[in-house]
């Protein structure tokens, strides 16, 4: 009996064997905070030092907690994980909260990605950080 990999299979198994730990698999192949926020509170966009580029969308609810943030990327699997396990840390949170949070709290979150690839991770914290920022700014 012939077993015929699916997609997602082949892709965790590539990515298994690059040096990605299950948890940053499962951010890039969910990619379960994608896409853009209808009225979004912010939109601030950052481009990597390797070219990648992020968008990220936040959101507030009436208490002043983080309600929704979504990412747009154009980059690679290193960078799709980050931004997606980043939005994990800062939901729910405040503004203060969420500035708080640094490279090495989503490198927790993701367990490992190949070291080539932390940058991704800078790229991730430091695009939330603009938008916080900038968000926080636009509030005084």
């Amino acid at each position: 009996m012939v077993i015929k990999n699916t997609s997602s299979d082949a892709e965790r198994k590539m990515l298994s064997d690059a040096g990605y730990a299950d948890p940053a698999i499962n951010y890039y192949l969910e990619k379960k905070y994608m896409g853009h926020i209808e009225n979004a509170d912010q939109v601030s966009e950052k481009v990597g030092s390797c070219g990648d580029i992020m968008k990220v969308y936040i959101k507030m609810d009436q208490n002043n907690l983080i309600d929704d943030v979504r990412y747009e990327i154009t980059g690679c699997a290193g960078a799709i994980s980050a931004a997606m396990a980043a939005v994990d840390l800062v939901k729910g949170k405040t503004i203060e909260y969420a500035l708080k949070i640094n490279d090495g709290d989503v490198f927790k979150v993701l367990e490992n990605i190949p070291e080539k690839k932390h940058h991704c991770i800078q790229l991730a914290v430091k695009t939330m950080h603009k938008g916080l920022q900038e968000l926080k700014t636009e509030k005084v």
